[in-house]
């Protein structure tokens, strides 16, 4: 009888070792603070990974909290040793300060990882009357 346990616990134990995924997101930075922005001035930053891991890596989506962030990222899988990136645009249209989280869903384990774009945005300053 503890045969048969010990066969099943190391079963199950190397079944769950096949499963794990082995691909490894190490992203350069995982916060861009971009400071003042005038107001009405885009801003883009690319969000650059490596594939520390030992299984290629595939994102399967990117997604933003609201119409004023744009992702693109890499859509071919990405090999061990290899790199991709996640390029996201802010469009600065209110002014104030801003906390934008791009949300990059992939094959890794964890599933997922977030990314912040930060910063202010400040009005332009007024144009002088014309006389």
């Amino acid at each position: 009888m503890k045969v048969f346990v010990s066969a099943l616990v190391l079963l199950l134990g190397l079944t769950t070792v096949s499963f794990a995924q082995k691909g490894v997101l190490k992203f350069k930075e995982e916060t861009r603070n971009f400071g003042k922005v005038p107001q009405g001035t885009p801003v883009t930053h690319e969000f650059v990974f490596t594939n520390a891991g030992t299984d290629p890596i595939v994102l399967s989506n990117v997604t933003v909290s609201c119409g004023c962030t744009t992702p693109v990222w890499s859509k071919e899988p990405v090999m061990p040793g290899k790199t991709g990136s996640v390029k996201a645009t802010f469009n600065a249209a209110a002014a104030g300060p801003f906390s934008k989280p791009v949300t990059v869903f992939s094959n890794t384990e964890g599933g997922s990882i977030t990314l912040y774009l930060k910063g202010e945005v400040v009005p332009k300053a007024a144009k002088p009357a014309s006389k």
